[in-house]
């Protein structure tokens, strides 16, 4: 688990997130619900594959609509 990660169900969890470069204004409010429900591995795994394709995508890229802007 990263240090960006925090306890099960609660709302540090989309601060985490947030704080990791995914837009979770952006979700909708069934979709904050999911996020919020993640485990802590779920969490850790979400914020290092959005680390890995920050880090693999060009230097300037234009941001994409995927997964209901959870991703980019």
């Amino acid at each position: 688990m990263t240090e960006n990660t925090a306890p099960h169900g609660t709302e540090p969890t989309l601060e985490a997130l947030a704080a990791a470069g995914f837009d979770v204004d952006a979700l909708s409010d069934e979709q904050q619900e999911v996020v919020m429900a993640l485990t802590p591995e779920e969490l850790a795994l979400l914020v290092d594959i959005r680390g890995r394709l920050d880090a693999a995508a060009p230097e300037v890229q234009a941001h994409a609509d995927v997964a209901g802007g959870a991703l980019f």
